[in-house]
């Protein structure tokens, strides 16, 4: 399974970036998807999740300002950012919780390769 992550860019502050993180492979079915992101130096953290079932989640840092989506159909998962800060500026990661069919079905975590976001003031 791979995730293929795009979108990231430069923006000045205010502006908006659309991700997008498409996942292809052995794919049986997809629990949660998500959107981390992590600086250099730093530990990666959450930024948006949303389950199979619709269900979200967001760091209070972008309440308001993003907007997590998926289309199940395409296994892509989706962060709309508006309202985009400087302090925003990191490497966004995408994730997902595959369910994929070795052996058995087996439950597995994937991650995208990051995509850089830069926010100028």
């Amino acid at each position: 399974v791979q995730l293929q992550a795009s979108g990231g860019g430069l923006v000045q502050a205010g502006g908006s970036l659309r991700l997008s993180c498409a996942a292809s492979g052995n794919i049986r079915r997809i629990n949660a998807m998500g959107w981390y992101r992590q600086a250099p130096g730093k530990q990666r953290e959450l930024v948006a999740t949303i389950s199979s079932g619709g269900e979200l989640n967001y760091a209070d840092s972008v309440k308001g300002r993003f907007t997590i989506s998926r289309d199940n159909a395409k296994n892509t998962v989706y962060l709309q950012m508006n309202s985009l800060k400087p302090e925003d500026t990191d490497v966004y990661y995408c994730n997902a919780d595959v369910i994929v069919e070795l052996s058995a079905l087996t439950r597995m975590d994937y991650w995208g390769q990051g995509t850089l976001v830069t926010v100028s003031s």
